[in-house]
């Protein structure tokens, strides 16, 4: 059975910084109500030439150099993003012409939100297996800030941009599982600037929160029984970072450790598609994820999607 290990990771972050306090001197909020909601703290928003796609090359170009592989090794490219900054060409098109990878192999985006980059990993998976190959790019990116409605204080306090990337290797006998699912329901709905009669993200908070709540243990659990792995044998778990309530209940529900869940919600509000990616590029940064261990990602979110992964850090080659 081959699946996917993970080789290299990359990640960018837009160049304007937005803290609770800018935010509640235009609409009514304060750190304070922010914090004690949903853990955030701050998040990043797009400068005016900046969007989903230039984040995505740079994280990217960051990964790739990272893999120690030269761009024509890559064999697919999958970018999961809701946010792009038109409908054609898609970002991973502009990532194969910035990136200068090879025209004879596939690049597409997935949109599946929250969900975005394990389907997107899975979909890549499957190019490998069916196209032939060995490395595959994939990337989750958001430039959410475009898409909310600042006078809501609801949601325009929840969502922050960024771009996170992955190059995996597919490898005979790695420790691999993953699990898609989708349930249509427009708790969370957002328009696009390219989507005609385009509207600002909406949510049903409590109606995403029961959701999640019951998505995120049923996705660890179901990649955990596939490999026959227990939690405590897990190194990490990496959660879409959505809102440190959802993660602090589900850790209670399991009673797992909760030092393996990293979060980092607090510094950059909810990226969608980017959030797992970007964490696993901090994680890798700053030495909490090292070779040899193994993690699950789960993410949850608009469409209503989920998905669950889990898979080892293998590291570049030296």
């Amino acid at each position: 059975m081959e699946g996917l290990q993970l080789i290299a990771t990359g990640g960018a972050l837009p160049g304007r910084l937005v803290t609770n306090e800018d935010l509640s001197r235009v609409v009514d909020t304060s750190d304070e109500w922010i914090v004690s909601r949903t853990g955030i703290r701050q998040r990043h928003f797009c400068t005016v030439d900046q969007n989903a796609a230039t984040l995505a090359i740079d994280a990217a170009r960051q990964a790739v150099a990272r893999s120690g592989l030269s761009p024509d090794q890559i064999d697919c490219c999958v970018c999961a993003t809701l946010s792009g900054p038109c409908a054609s060409p898609s970002v991973a098109c502009q990532v194969q012409r910035a990136l200068g990878l090879p025209e004879d192999r596939p690049a597409l985006d997935v949109n599946a939100a929250c969900s975005g980059f394990v389907y997107g990993a899975t979909v890549a998976r499957g190019l490998l297996a069916t196209l032939g190959g060995r490395y595959a790019l994939v990337i989750g990116c958001e430039a959410l800030s475009r898409l909310m409605n600042m006078e809501d204080r609801s949601t325009c306090v929840l969502f922050g941009d960024g771009a996170g990337a992955a190059v995996f290797e597919l490898a005979q006998g790695a420790v691999f599982a993953a699990t898609l699912g989708a349930c249509g329901d427009d708790a969370i709905r957002a328009g696009g600037p390219n989507l005609t009669g385009s509207s600002p993200i909406e949510m049903d908070g409590k109606a995403v929160f029961r959701f999640a709540v019951g998505a995120l243990p049923r996705c660890l659990n179901t990649v955990l029984d596939e490999t026959h792995l227990t939690l405590d044998e897990l190194d990490w778990v990496v959660c879409h970072q959505a809102n440190s309530r959802i993660i602090d209940h589900c850790v209670r529900h399991l009673g797992a450790n909760p030092a393996k869940f990293y979060k980092n919600m607090d510094r950059h509000g909810n990226t969608s598609a980017a959030s797992i990616p970007v964490a696993l590029n901090e994680m890798v940064e700053s030495g909490l994820l090292i070779p040899g261990q193994t993690v699950a990602c789960v993410g949850f979110g608009g469409g209503l999607t989920w998905a669950g992964m889990l898979l080892q850090y293998k590291g570049a080659e030296q």
